[in-house]
């Protein structure tokens, strides 16, 4: 049964502001469509997930080169003008969160597993500006614990993340479940503190790999509905 779930926040809850990009590139006279960068993430994410690359780098690092992929991706070639957009974008991120879109489907999808009876906990690799971001956007009442990892000292994949979730949750890693977008980080890391883990892969790029994917929050609802229907019966 499970009782607790834990969550990434960014590619599950929040996700960057792509118009706020957009935006940023065409002041540089960049000129590429929203919808092309965020169509162009989810490739650019699942070639930085391999395991050296997550061994190599920290979490600020991948942050900043994976915008880079996603211009590449999207067919924008990098040069001065899209180094000064990103620039810029992370001076914005530093202070404010660029992770700021919240898609409609989240709000929904964490009352319904509130109704559930589960536990609702953030485990994110973070900048020390997840509760503010989460403040500003209106999802801070819609969770019981969140935990940013600058602020612990500490990100995933290491398992102390983890650890320092299940204390300060009052939960057991038996029952507890944790849901991200990058199998190295998010996967690995939970399996390697105990924990079940479930991917979240919106695109449908991780068909190689050896756990639960969802496509959308509400999957995630439908999957664990029966166990916990079973478990009030």
């Amino acid at each position: 049964m499970i009782e607790t779930l834990f969550f990434d926040a960014g590619g599950v809850l929040v996700f960057p502001n792509w118009e706020r990009i957009s935006a940023a590139l065409a002041r540089q006279s960049v000129n590429v469509d929203a919808r092309a960068l965020a169509g162009a993430e989810p490739k650019a994410k699942r070639r930085l997930d391999l395991e050296s690359s997550i061994q190599e780098t920290s979490d600020a690092e991948r942050g900043w080169q994976i915008f880079n992929l996603i211009l590449l991706e999207a067919g924008v070639p990098l040069s001065p003008a899209t180094d000064v957009a990103l620039a810029d974008l992370r001076a914005y991120h530093d202070n404010q969160n660029l992770w700021e879109f919240v898609p409609p489907d989240v709000e929904p999808a964490l009352a319904r597993l509130r109704v559930l009876g589960l536990k609702l906990v953030v485990v994110s690799n973070s900048n020390g500006r997840l509760r503010h971001l989460f403040d500003r956007v209106g999802l801070s009442e819609r969770v019981d614990v969140l935990l940013d990892s600058f602020e612990e000292g500490v990100e995933k994949p290491d398992p102390r993340l983890f650890q320092i979730a299940l204390e300060r949750s009052g939960s057991r890693r038996e029952t507890t479940m944790h849901v991200g977008d990058l199998y190295h980080v998010d996967v690995v890391g939970a399996r390697s503190a105990g924990l079940q883990a479930v991917l979240l892969d919106a695109a449908g790029l991780y068909t190689d790999v050896d756990c639960p994917r969802i496509q959308a929050l509400a999957d995630l609802c439908e999957l664990l509905s029966p166990t916990v229907r079973a478990e009030d019966d």
